[in-house]
């Protein structure tokens, strides 16, 4: 145990005490020896035990005092110090003795009024960032309660992990209430649910969506459904957010428009037939009919083809079919071969067809089990290849073909429980099977339509909901002068040029944008885009932003790309380091695209002068690094490297400019014209730091 203040004060006196003894000891010790007389020693012993008692005496004393004065208000200091600094405890400290100790009370005191007004303004930090983040969960909460779809995430395991109230409305029965941690599958059939989570595990591209339609239970209902792994799954890499909408009355109502309009073409054919009979009867009994009346059948029988063949087109690219992945349907049709023991070999060209995947691999898997039950064979390949912009899926084996009766027996069965046939399937994507022979074994093959080559997509795609529920309450301004900084919304740009003469010729390779709203660098609103000059770009410009000809041949033009720009910039201040040169740019542009760069603008090279003096070095450069801005020697020199390096910059600028009292636009114009000099300088020697 540690020994406390009072004990170590008092450890130190009694040292003291027995050290001025030992002294005294030794000096009548030296005393008695040397003196003969014994009436001198009698002496000497008086007066040695008189000054120890003397000496203990006045040490005991000082003790005392040093305690009551000292110690004891320096334990009492302390005491209040903690009193204030772990219960709370709230006032000045005024201890008993407190005044023996000089400035030491006046300066606890100080630094626990710092503490508790630091402690009030963090609670009222806390609690004012409390209060918004709960404003912001409650309007989110109702965002997702009031959205028209049902919104579910689940775990890896099909349980419910979330619900809107359209999910609650929608899933429940009066049996089974919708309720967290329940299975999806009490409320849902599993089999197409279960397939397109299956294709999401499997899929090669990042962030795939699936849609795919189920039921419910009894079959009544049909559901659209869409799907996604969700990202943050907290170690679920099964977890999947999903949205379902009730579609039975809508394809109950394709269901219907399809035989109308099979009812109108099978009529019109057969008033055609009628026509075209009596026409070719009158010709036979007149042999003069009217050459128009001949031209006008046929043109009527084309444009029946024709609107027949939109019809089928229609049909086809219509609702529910979704396009899909031909690799997807590859790998669902292996998984489900496999489960039947089936070995199958896949090969297949890298596109999406539409159809409905569920249905296609529960048809292939119906036919290969129904070869495989009759013939015996138990290896299939699957060959998915474009033909003439169709996708042809190609199911072969080795050994015995089929017969025509066998295939249209397989074709009416019911693939699974209160699912539909083959045919219905077939029909639906308005398609058909075909037999053929090979050497050595037979196929079977159908064809999807329309299609899509597949193209390689970004793997790093933004995963994020964007919103600032303070815009419902910002105040809008009749006058931008009268407007707070932090009432504005900003786009910081930045741009990369062929040289530093836009007036003899120089132009545009690179620009790009980063969006600033209510004091926040909005992650994801970002304009960024290479652009062809339309002509070589210099050498020593490609050495500095390292963009070259080769990468601007496919780029779009620059008025294309300041057409594009000026409508990402509506409504916005502009910012820029060293502005006069990048709207240089802009402004040539004006006339030929009949737009205006009429935006309120600011420099932050104005905004450094007025923050650190003229007499300061004002690259950006040399911003980042007085504003420990990060910003590394890959990123400098880009476009979006330096608008994003401009952004924080002008954030930390504009937060010293507001603790000085610049609080609106206005303000901080009247603060800009100081510096006009510096500018125009820079403006004179065309730098662009």
């Amino acid at each position: 145990m540690q020994m406390g203040l009072r004990g170590r004060v008092l450890v130190f006196f009694a040292a003291t005490a027995a050290g001025c003894l030992s002294v005294l000891a030794v000096g009548l010790w030296m005393g008695y020896h040397r003196s003969v007389d014994p009436a001198v020693i009698d002496a000497l012993l008086q007066m040695g035990v008189a000054a120890g008692f003397g000496l203990l005496s006045f040490i005991a004393l000082m003790w005392l005092m040093f305690d009551r004065h000292i110690v004891r208000p320096i334990e009492d200091v302390a005491s209040a110090l903690r009193a204030r600094t772990h219960a709370e405890v709230i006032g000045d400290i005024d201890t008993p003795g407190a005044h023996h100790l000089g400035d030491l009370p006046a300066a606890a005191s100080s630094a626990i009024a710092s503490l508790t007004q630091a402690r009030s303004n963090l609670f009222a930090t806390v609690t004012r960032e409390t209060s918004r983040l709960l404003a912001d969960k409650s309007k989110l909460e109702q965002m997702l309660s009031d959205v028209a779809p049902a919104v579910l995430l689940c775990t890896g395991r099909h349980h419910l992990a979330f619900y809107n109230s359209v999910a609650q409305q929608s899933l429940s029965t009066p049996k089974i209430p919708v309720c967290l941690d329940r299975s999806l599958f009490d409320y849902l059939d599993d089999g197409a649910i279960r397939h397109a989570h299956q294709r999401l595990l499997e899929a090669d591209m990042p962030d795939t969506i699936v849609e795919f339609v189920c039921s419910n239970p009894s079959g009544k209902r049909r559901l659209a459904g869409r799907m996604r792994l969700a990202g943050d799954n907290d170690g679920d890499a099964g977890a999947y957010v999903m949205t379902l909408r009730d579609v039975t009355e809508e394809l109950a109502a394709f269901g219907r428009r399809d035989l109308l309009l099979n009812d109108v073409f099978a009529w019109a054919r057969r008033a055609f037939a009628t026509l075209q009979t009596l026409s070719d009867a009158t010709v036979s009994e007149t042999s003069n009919a009217p050459a128009g009346s001949r031209q006008e059948l046929d043109a009527l029988d084309g444009m029946m083809a024709e609107l027949e063949t939109r019809f089928e087109a229609c049909r086809v690219d219509g609702w529910p079919m979704s396009l899909v992945d031909t690799r997807e349907l590859t790998r669902q049709m292996q998984r489900e071969f496999a489960a039947e023991g089936l070995a199958l070999d896949v090969e297949t060209d890298a596109l999406a067809a539409r159809c409905n995947a569920f249905d296609i691999v529960s048809l292939f898997t119906h036919l290969g089990r129904r070869v495989a039950g009759l013939h015996g064979p138990r290896q299939f390949r699957i060959g998915i290849a474009e033909q003439h912009e169709e996708a042809v899926l190609t199911l072969g084996w080795y050994g015995q073909g089929i017969e025509r009766h066998d295939l249209e027996a397989w074709l009416s069965e019911v693939l699974h429980d209160d699912g539909p046939t083959a045919e219905k399937i077939l029909r639906a994507h308005r398609t058909t099977v075909s037999l053929a022979d090979s050497e050595g074994g037979a196929s079977l093959s159908t064809r999807l339509r329309p299609i899509e080559r597949l193209r390689p997509i970004a793997i790093n795609l933004p995963r994020t909901v964007t919103y600032d529920f303070d815009l419902l309450s910002r105040v809008s301004y009749d006058r931008i002068h009268d407007a707070r900084l932090d009432d504005l919304t900003y786009v910081v740009f930045d741009t990369e040029t062929t040289g530093l003469l836009p007036d003899r010729g120089d132009e545009l390779v690179q620009i790009a944008a980063v969006r600033i709203v209510n004091g926040r660098l909005v992650e994801g609103e970002c304009f960024e885009t290479l652009v062809n000059p339309g002509r070589p770009i210099p050498p020593t410009a490609s050495a500095i932003h390292r963009v070259t000809d080769a990468m601007v041949v496919d780029a779009p033009g620059v008025l294309d790309v300041v057409e594009r720009f000026h409508k990402f910039a509506d409504n916005a201040v502009l910012v820029a380091h060293n502005a006069p040169f990048d709207m240089a740019f802009l402004y040539r542009r004006e006339k030929e695209l009949g737009i205006q760069f009429d935006h309120p603008i600011l420099d932050t090279v104005h905004l450094s002068a007025i923050v650190f003096g003229q007499q300061e070095t004002h690259t950006l450069d040399a911003l980042a690094g007085r504003l420990t801005i990060s910003l590394s020697q890959a990123e400098r020199h880009t476009a979006m490297g330096d608008a994003v390096a401009t952004a924080h910059a002008f954030l930390k600028l504009k937060s010293i400019l507001m603790g000085r009292g610049i609080e609106r636009f206005g303000d901080l114009q009247e603060q800009t014209l100081r510096h006009r000099r510096l500018v125009s300088n820079l403006n004179d020697r065309a730098l662009k730091e």
